[in-house]
């Protein structure tokens, strides 16, 4: 967008559903970007770190919360341990099945990069109400649990099918 096309939108209050939706998800995805680079991280990494922060999943599990085969799941979560981030463990339930955790240094860097991405984030609605930051947040999360009941209307991922 040039920067006379910027001015005269500025005041255009609606881009429509589909290039609202669309470029609102280019300027999160632009500040996960800066935030991930600060630490060195990829994308993918970084929705390690997230998925981590409140579950100890296995191995498959993480396969399909992040859409990938096996072999990317294993090199994503052993180069994670190889920085300190995570860690791989048995349940005694079933010392077959491998679950992932974070390390200590793995929760913290959670928490600074949340805490980074919030602040970049903050910028993207420093012009709406409280009000219209509420109801953009309520909306949000509407829109998503909203599409996570239709996929999984009994609350479990599906295991992932291969490619």
């Amino acid at each position: 967008m040039k920067a006379d096309d910027a001015g005269r939108s500025r005041g255009r209050h609606d881009l429509g559903l589909l290039d609202g939706l669309v470029q609102l998800s280019f300027a999160v995805h632009a500040a996960l970007g800066r935030v991930a680079e600060r630490h060195e991280l990829s994308l993918i990494q970084v929705r390690l770190l997230g998925i981590l922060r409140d579950r100890e999943p296995g191995m498959q599990e993480l396969a399909t919360y992040l859409n990938l085969d096996k072999s990317s799941i294993t090199g994503l979560v052993t180069r994670a341990e190889g920085r300190g981030l995570v860690r791989r463990f048995t349940t005694p339930e079933d010392r077959r099945a491998v679950n992932v955790t974070l390390t200590p240094k793995g929760r913290e860097l959670a928490q600074v990069f949340a805490k980074q991405l919030e602040l970049e984030l903050a910028v993207l609605v420093q012009d709406l109400s409280e009000a219209d930051r509420r109801r953009l947040s309520t909306l949000a999360s509407r829109v998503v649990l909203d599409d996570l009941h239709r996929r999984y209307p009994d609350g479990v991922l599906p295991p992932r099918t291969p490619s």
